[in-house]
């Protein structure tokens, strides 16, 4: 069934109005109809089966037939730390992650990191990460759209590192299996996974990293493209706490 993400403003006692881009979605491309059963996600825990009653130009006006309690988040509060990539290996990052179950993305600037953002393009480049994420979010029947930070510099992520309770920045050339990191750590149920640029991060930024908490972690013994890296541990992390179909 086709899911909407609304605001707490567009609830209103039993009804529902959907506005903004999805009143084309629901018209033009989805070509529902009065009558048309829809679900609607507030973000906050709560799915509505709604019946749609009329459609017009700027809105479409829903009866709410039963309240449900949303079933697609992870009870695992992972959060991604990915340095910006080539091309739009990003934007892919973001939707897929989103999938996968990220609840933030935080992108960042490292001393390798080749893309720059602009910080006259950054208010545009937001609006459509966050327009990725949240069609994303209503494919893969989440419970919240995830939320994406400014990007960032390096000396900003280590300031956020020491705010994380668990934080894990993989390295191909030392550091903890993920494994024993992930059988060691399990109980947690915040993780921030880091995430370097195409050319790694160096030395000494690993070592920057750790003083500011985080624990370096290996992916193996093959070296990963980093959109390839990110999305391998979050699946490993999310399957370790049964989110993938564990034990």
């Amino acid at each position: 069934m086709q899911r909407y993400f609304i605001h707490s403003d567009q609830l209103d006692h039993n009804m529902i109005t959907i506005v903004g881009d999805d009143v084309h979605h629901i018209k033009r491309v989805m070509r529902f109809q009065q009558g048309t059963r829809i679900t609607c996600v507030d973000g906050k825990g709560h799915d509505y089966l709604v019946e749609i009653l009329t459609i017009t130009k700027e809105a479409v006006h829903c009866k709410i037939l039963k309240i449900m309690p949303s079933k697609g988040e992870p009870n695992l509060q992972i959060s991604l730390a990915q340095a910006l990539p080539k091309g739009d290996k990003w934007e892919w990052i973001l939707q897929k992650g989103t999938e996968l179950g990220v609840t933030q993305f935080y992108p960042f600037t490292s001393e390798r990191t080749v893309v720059k953002v602009h910080p006259g393009k950054v208010g545009k480049k937001l609006q459509r990460w966050q327009r990725i994420v949240k069609e994303a979010a209503e494919q893969a029947q989440r419970g919240r759209i995830p939320e994406i930070h400014p990007p960032m510099t390096w000396d900003a992520l280590l300031s956020r590192i020491q705010q994380q309770e668990n934080v894990w920045i993989a390295y191909e050339k030392r550091g903890e299996s993920l494994r024993t990191c992930l059988e060691q750590r399990r109980a947690q149920q915040q993780v921030l996974l880091i995430i370097g640029p195409e050319g790694g991060f160096s030395a000494s930024e690993i070592d920057e990293a750790e003083k500011a908490g985080a624990v370096p972690v290996t992916l193996g013994p093959r070296i990963l493209r980093t959109e390839t890296a990110s999305l391998v541990g979050l699946s490993c992390i999310l399957y370790a706490h049964d989110e993938l179909g564990g034990e």
